[in-house]
């Protein structure tokens, strides 16, 4: 295991997110905007920026595991949940939350199932960190950091049970792992 670089500091980083997601969320129409965590660590930063910012409803999440591109190649993940939008996306603005943004083909995957659900107005994006390295045309709307990464490392978000404190490190590549 790597450690992580100093300036990943999570916890630092998420109270730079959360600031940034309260001005986005300030320039949206209220009552018709939303926001959605990609599983896993989205999703954590959704609820606890919910929970922070006081918003009156729950946060979508999404498991874009069907979605990926690379689903024949790598096989089902172990740890796949159902997606959970208990609002209607039509003509909604949603800002879209997730951990890590490395290629764009999470959030390639992640829009291809948000417009299963409807044609939302806007979707916007906030992550922790964007580690560059994209394959696809996706930026972030928001990054609260900017980093590069030796090849081959992945990083991981983690959280200390219902604590919502999270940490990041940094792994070496996984092999696929196929159901």
């Amino acid at each position: 295991m790597t450690p992580t670089p100093p300036s990943l500091d999570a916890e630092a980083l998420y109270v730079r997110l959360r600031e940034a997601v309260r001005d986005l969320m300030a320039t949206l129409p209220a009552g018709r905007t939303h926001l959605v965590g990609i599983h896993s660590g989205g999703s954590w930063i959704a609820e606890r920026l919910h929970r922070d910012l006081g918003l009156p409803e729950a946060p979508g999440k999404l498991d874009i595991s069907f979605y990926r591109d690379d689903f024949a190649r790598i096989g089902l993940h172990p740890q796949v949940k159902p997606s959970a939008i208990t609002f209607d996306v039509d003509d909604k603005h949603l800002v879209l939350i997730d951990d890590v943004l490395y290629t764009g083909r999470t959030i390639r995957a992640a829009m291809n199932e948000l417009f299963d659900y409807g044609r939302p107005a806007s979707i916007k994006l906030a992550v922790l960190v964007d580690r560059g390295g994209r394959e696809l045309p996706v930026a972030a709307d928001f990054a609260a950091a900017t980093i590069e990464l030796p090849p081959g490392r992945n990083l991981v978000l983690s959280r200390n049970g219902e604590s919502f404190k999270i940490d990041f490190e940094t792994l070496p590549p996984q092999e696929p792992q196929h159901a």
